[in-house]
């Protein structure tokens, strides 16, 4: 069930890339998008009554591996919101770029306002 609701939170940001006309809407659904990801990969990872994947000495391999977390999901989704963070700061850049050349946020204007 949870990972329909991921799905449904990739949809609504899906919505607000195409369908919005405001660059600012674009870009909080690009990272809508980008968080409902992040939340599909950490999901993936997740096991019930798991233990952290830190082996010690004396323990048992098949058991502690049955019952360890991933932990690959978890260092992905780390770099991903690194990356992502600096993907955000350059949209924002841009997007106050084009404020600044255009005076508006809107996509439709700024095509009419080409020359």
């Amino acid at each position: 069930m949870i990972y329909y609701l991921c799905f449904v939170l990739f949809l609504i940001g899906l919505y607000g890339v195409t369908c919005k006309k405001n660059v600012v809407k674009i870009i909080l659904g690009l990272w809508i998008m980008e968080y409902s990801v992040n939340l599909f990969l950490i999901l993936l990872g997740y096991r019930k009554n798991g233990i952290a994947p830190i082996l010690k000495k004396g323990d048992d391999i098949v058991e502690f591996a049955q019952k360890a977390v991933d932990p690959l999901p978890q260092a992905m989704v780390l770099t991903s919101i690194v990356i992502g963070l600096g993907v955000l700061a350059l949209m924002v850049t841009v997007a106050i770029r084009l404020y600044q050349r255009y005076g508006t946020f809107d996509i439709t204007e700024m095509k009419k306002l080409k020359g």
